[in-house]
Parts: structure tokens; sequence; C-alpha cells
């Protein structure tokens, strides 16, 4: 054989290779990525562990079963990360990061930590990043609706896995402390939500400000935990009446939430909530500055035809700056009910 027909042959075998790389990368969606995750995470557990985990899909006791509240003030289902050896809680971690953005993830990380150091500056042992609890409602499928469930105090990630399809509402982030040091480094896990918020709100001319801003003060969540199913009229300013600039302000601050999961779902959420961007309203309670690098201690709400997102700061006791709820709901699909109904 010469030369040139060796070099033909690998050549020829390299592009191969490469080509099958590439079809194994299109194979490997998010979804089957997710559902991978998932059954590596449960081959990891004994069979004493695996039922504690494992819901029906329809079990509506454990849908609704989740809270800003510490664990031990409402008990949550599933296994918690305590509760897991090092190995298993790799796995469940390695799950919930498969299911979100990475962004979406940094941003559980840092609630997590926030509830850490609680835990190591309150001394008390009902905080700290390990009592989180992992669920699974349906069996992992990349056809068939099911549901993973991740959360504890200041988290509850509610995600249904519909074909390609992602929904991550209803789902609650929140922050106490909202602005903390770790590892030499500052965190503000909800910081872009308090930020863009204000800026969409300093970029509003006179006429626009008196209509998005409430005349009351609203002190926390409409359509927090056990809320299931209410429903509030739209408020404050429509979308329709703001500028170009100002609806893609509005946009950037929704995608705080809807960026949360991963990125395929992401982008088609965002499509979604667009179409719908001139029937949107933004409405606003409370102080309308706020020191740079904090948080706001204003109440604001993002209302559509399928969504509603709520920032709460905590007033009682203490600084609301620093103890935030926020609240991603979709009246037509929490829990994915609107594709389930299809």
């Amino acid at each position: 054989m010469n030369v040139y027909s060796r070099r033909t042959i690998h050549s020829v075998g390299a592009l191969a290779l490469i080509c099958s790389s590439v079809t194994v990368a299109r194979a490997q969606t998010a979804t089957s990525r997710i559902v991978s995750a998932a059954n590596s995470f449960l081959s990891t557990l004994d069979e004493k562990q695996r039922p504690s985990v494992l819901f029906a899909f329809d079990d509506e006791k454990q849908r609704a079963n989740w809270s800003n509240l510490p664990t031990s003030f409402v008990p949550r289902a599933g296994v918690s990360l305590k509760g897991l050896n090092a190995a298993q809680r790799s796995a469940a971690l390695a799950l919930v990061s498969s299911a979100l953005s990475r962004k979406g993830f940094e941003k559980v990380q840092q609630i997590m930590e926030g509830d850490e150091v609680n835990k190591i500056k309150e001394g008390n042992p009902i905080f700290g990043k390990h009592l989180y609890y992992i669920s699974i409602l349906g069996k992992p499928s990349e056809k068939e609706l099911w549901m993973l469930q991740f959360g504890g105090h200041h988290l509850a990630l509610n995600i249904t896995i519909a074909g390609e399809r992602g929904v991550l509402t209803p789902t609650l982030t929140g922050a106490q402390p909202a602005l903390f040091t770790s590892n030499g480094r500052t965190m503000r896990p909800l910081g872009q939500e308090s930020d863009k918020a204000l800026a969409l709100l300093s970029a509003l001319d006179e006429n626009q400000r008196k209509q998005a801003i409430l005349s009351y003060r609203l002190a926390d969540l409409v359509l927090g935990p056990g809320q299931d199913g209410k429903t509030i009229q739209p408020e404050g300013l429509k979308a329709s009446a703001m500028s170009d600039r100002q609806r893609a302000m509005l946009l950037d601050l929704i995608s705080e939430w809807a960026n949360i999961i991963h990125e395929s779902a992401a982008a088609a959420r965002m499509a979604e909530l667009k179409a719908d961007v001139n029937e949107t309203w933004f409405a606003w309670s409370g102080p309308t500055t706020a020191t740079p690098g904090s948080n706001i201690t204003a109440y604001y709400r993002i209302q559509g035809p399928h969504l509603v997102i709520e920032y709460a700061p905590q007033r009682l006791g203490g600084d609301p700056s620093m103890h935030v709820h926020t609240m991603y709901r979709d009246p037509t699909n929490d829990y994915g009910r609107g594709l389930a109904a299809k």
C-alpha cells in the first residue's frame, strides 16, 4: 500500500469518526441527557431510598409540597442531600444541573450557599445547603410526561419534562442573605432580578411611571406557596404602551426566570413570552431607588397571558433588601398541566 493510500484511509477514518461524534451529539438531546442523569441518580439509591424518591406523576399532594420556609417548618417528601452519601449527592446535583442552564444552576447553588451562611451565622441546624430535597414524579422518559422537584429553604424547582418541552413553573427562588461573601466572592443570587427591574422603572417617562407605580403597598407574594389556581387581575403599565427599547428591557428582565431552565426549553419559552409581550403588564409597589450594589426594597409584578412573576422583599425583621422571595408561574401550564391536557 502506498503512502497516498494510507493517508486517504486515515483521512476517511478520521472523517467517519467526526461524523459519528456529530451524530451522537445531535442524538443526545437535552431531554435524553436529563433522562440519563435521572436514571443514573436512581441507580445509586438502595431499595429503601428509591421508593421515597418516586411518586406518581399525578400525585397532587406531592406536587404542591413546596415552600419558601425551612424544611423543619414545612417537611418535604423525597430524599434530602443530607440523607445521601457523597456519590449519591453528586448524582442528585448532576440531575438538577442537567435540567437547568449553567446560569440557572449557578443561581440555585448560590441560594443554597446563602442558607449555609445562615447556618453558620445563626448556629441553627434548620439551615444549611444539605437540607434540600429531591423527588421524581412519574417515570423518567424521553416521550411521556414526568417531573423533577428540588427544593428547600427559599427554593422550589418544579420541572416538568414533556418530550423536548420543559416547563419550570411554578418555581420559587429566594435569598437570605441576598448579599453575602463566600470563598472571597461577593454573591447576590437575585441581583439581576433587582438591577434590571430598577433599570426598567428608571427608563419609563413620567406618565408611564404613574401607571406602573401602584397606589398601595404589597409586602409579600400574592401567588406564592399554597396559592395554586388563584388568579389576580393585571395592574400597572401595559407593555403595548412602552417603547421598543423598554419592551426589550422587560423581556430581558423576564429572562432571569425563563432562562433558569436548560437552554432549548428556555428558548422556546422566551419565544412564547415575546409573542405575548404587548399583553404583558409591569407593576411596581414601594421605593423607587436603591443603593448601588444592593437589592431594591420594592415589590414588583410582571403579568401576561402565560406568565406571572413576583419579586417581594420581606419586611418583617431586618433589612428587606437582604431577604427576598420571588415567584415564577404560568397560569395556563403550571406543573405542565397545559401539556398534559393536550
